[in-house]
């Protein structure tokens, strides 16, 4: 197991990702808790449940079952569970367990974050964007309309555990899905873990999950390094957002119904690297060697029939755009990320058309 921490001037709480890392549940006293609670999914607590209890040694835990997929990333939603809380006896002394994918984390770090004005919760993340990403840092969320992350606060776990072993019932699709977030990490942190995906990519299945812990935790570090840097997003924590800007917006005009959010931003990824060569800041070596590396991880959906202008319409509205200026993250080379709020909006609709062209040979 690779144990993390994560502190800044607002909080300090640990990532420990690695077979057995449910264990560490227990470093926090849970029985110290007036009432513990999980938030899951139904058929995800049926398999993983038992063990899960069994590993973390929970005792008498009140589970809160909503519906899988991003529609439960609602204020309605988030109005049931703290509902369900409240019916279960929760107070300002007891623990929240967010047991799920990045939708169970958002959804349940928001819960946590506003009931009673807050409790404590724990990230326990079972799916790879999740245990590389979503669960780390501390930002919750839930979606408004048709805008992704519209309400949220940032609130820091006390406590995430990412076991791998959790992956392996994911799905092909699933799988992979996390891994294009996987992919960006590599493009942010440089040649040791792009090369180590490069030479490795086709090893990475569900399969072999347990023995990719020590590649995910390499990759969760990169989440790790950079929110000690910049909790709540300042500054440097916006390269995180690399492939998000125009991913989030193929996933707002699809009503998140073609893509799981890492294939959205696989397309992102493709439709920034357009954009870097077209403003010539990113040569054509590395564009190649990032574009090779999206496309190896496997097949996306398709994204040439989507109106480029309901996409670009979307684009100032993205969170991290200012005044109506959206501010790219484009890559330089691998390992150097360029915050560039003055791109002529020609080169983003072409970059967007150029990408859409290339279908999925992008």
């Amino acid at each position: 197991m690779k144990h993390m921490h994560v502190t800044s001037g607002s909080c300090a709480y640990d990532v420990v990702a690695g077979a057995g890392a449910w264990h560490a549940l227990q470093t926090l006293a849970p029985d110290g808790y007036s009432s513990r609670f999980v938030l899951t999914e139904e058929q995800l607590w049926k398999r993983w449940g038992r063990k899960f209890l069994r590993g973390s040694g929970l005792r008498h835990l009140r589970t809160i079952f909503v519906p899988a997929g991003e529609t439960s990333k609602s204020v309605r939603m988030a109005e049931r569970v703290a509902g369900a809380l409240l019916e279960g006896g929760a107070d300002r002394r007891s623990l929240l367990v967010a047991f799920g994918g990045g939708v169970i984390g958002d959804l349940g770090g928001f819960v946590a974050s506003t009931y009673m004005r807050g409790i404590d919760y724990v990230q326990a993340p079972t799916t790879v964007v999740a245990q590389v990403d979503s669960a780390i840092g501390g930002k919750t969320a839930v979606n408004v309309g048709a805008m992704k992350n519209l309400v949220g606060t940032f609130y820091p776990p006390r406590l995430v555990i990412s076991d791998p072993t959790v992956l392996a019932t994911l799905d092909t699709r699933a799988f992979r899905s996390g891994l294009y977030e996987v992919v960006k990490h590599a493009i942010l942190a440089g040649e040791r873990l792009f090369g180590e995906l490069e030479s490795n990519l086709e090893l990475m299945r569900p399969s072999q999950a347990e023995a990719l812990g020590p590649l995910l935790a390499h990759a969760a570090l990169v989440k790790v390094e950079v929110v000690c840097a910049d909790e709540r997003e300042a500054g440097l924590r916006r390269v995180l957002n690399l492939g998000h800007t125009f991913g989030h917006a193929f996933e707002e005009v699809t009503h998140y119904r073609r893509f799981l959010h890492g294939e959205a931003v696989a397309w992102g990824l493709l439709a920034a690297m357009r954009l870097a060569e077209r403003i010539e800041v990113l040569g054509p070596h590395d564009a190649a060697r990032i574009r090779s590396l999206v496309r190896r991880v496997g097949p996306l959906p398709p994204i040439r029939d989507l109106a480029p202008g309901r996409i670009l319409g979307l684009l100032p509205r993205d969170k991290k755009a200012v005044g109506g200026r959206v501010h790219w993250i484009l890559p330089e080379r691998v390992g150097k990320m360029l915050i560039e709020a003055n791109v002529p909006p020609a080169h983003v609709r072409a970059a967007l058309l150029d990408t859409q062209r290339a279908g999925q040979h992008a």
